[in-house]
């Protein structure tokens, strides 16, 4: 009998302020300590070498935008290449003049860019003005080819859609992962607020089991204020954490705090899950039609 296949992760949950050097700073010693731990294949947050920029429409936040190639994946390139990890990085793509994304770059342990996903779902709403800079990803649900296996990468609003999932899936994905950046309005009451955390962290293991997947998702910490001081800001959840193709817990973060979190994943369980659960087996591909349909009028 074939060993199992294990893979150790490692999440790097981090807070974000101005200071762009400190912010890639925390994201690096969090690399470094997850390795030390292990961990082979690393996961940032979204956006993770600032503050989440979103919360206002200025023309003068494109300017934190940058090349890929660029200094970013030069430096983490860098750091791959020493560690001899995997590290999938969120950034801000300046694609050209007026063109920008919202892009994970994944790095292969020599350094070399293994792909990119760019961001698909684009939310526009309160505190989330994600419409205004970035352009909706055009490299579809591809997953990336890496020495630990491909990934499965989408990027923060894309984990509330089972479509974009299911698609990772049937093209192979052996893990799904989301960096992303999602936290309270602190004025919500605090019943409201564990409501939303409970359907972020139920849907996104409800993707999890529907595929026979593990799920990995990574989420900033703390709180930000409004640079426009038109809201009373962004206090952001944590709670990073890996689930099984059961949606099992492997692994959960603190949603209050800095944490580096690693878990071990068994690659080869997606396969005795799916065997009991076939749920690709049994989809009725001849009855889908009216998925691509804005709504059901009739």
């Amino acid at each position: 009998m074939t060993a199992a296949r294990t893979l150790t992760v490692g999440m790097i949950q981090h807070a974000c302020s101005l200071d762009r050097e400190a912010n890639i700073r925390k994201s690096i010693e969090g690399i470094r300590d997850a390795a030390a731990q292990g961990a082979q294949l690393m996961v940032l947050q979204e956006l993770h070498t600032g503050p989440y920029f979103c919360q206002i429409e200025d023309t003068d936040c494109f300017d934190l935008a940058e090349s890929i190639p660029g200094p970013s994946t030069e430096r983490f390139g860098k750091l791959a290449r020493e560690l001899g990890v995997v590290i999938v990085t969120s950034l801000f793509e300046k694609r050209a003049p007026g063109l920008y994304h919202n892009t994970v770059v994944v790095i292969e342990k020599d350094g070399s860019i293994a792909g990119r996903y760019r961001k698909m779902h684009i939310p526009d709403d309160p505190g989330y003005y994600e419409k205004f800079y970035f352009t909706p990803g055009d490299l579809g649900f591809t997953p990336i080819d890496t020495s630990v296996g491909r990934l499965g990468v989408l990027v923060c609003w894309d984990q509330w859609y089972p479509e974009a999932a299911r698609l990772m899936a049937l093209a192979g994905a052996q893990m799904l992962i989301y960096p992303t950046a999602i936290g309270w309005d602190p004025r919500d009451p605090e019943d409201e607020q564990q409501r939303q955390r409970e359907a972020w962290l139920t849907i996104q293991r409800a993707h999890a089991v529907a595929n026979g997947l593990p799920v990995i998702s990574v989420n900033r910490v703390g709180f930000e204020p409004d640079p426009g001081n038109q809201s009373p800001g962004a206090l952001f959840w944590g709670s990073s954490f890996v689930a099984g193709p059961q949606g099992e817990w492997l692994a959960r973060a603190d949603n209050g705090k800095e944490q580096v979190l690693t878990a071990t994943v068994d690659l080869q369980r997606s396969e005795s899950v799916r065997r009991i659960w076939p749920f690709l087996r049994d989809r009725r591909i001849d009855a889908y039609g009216d998925l691509t349909r804005r709504y059901r009028d009739d």
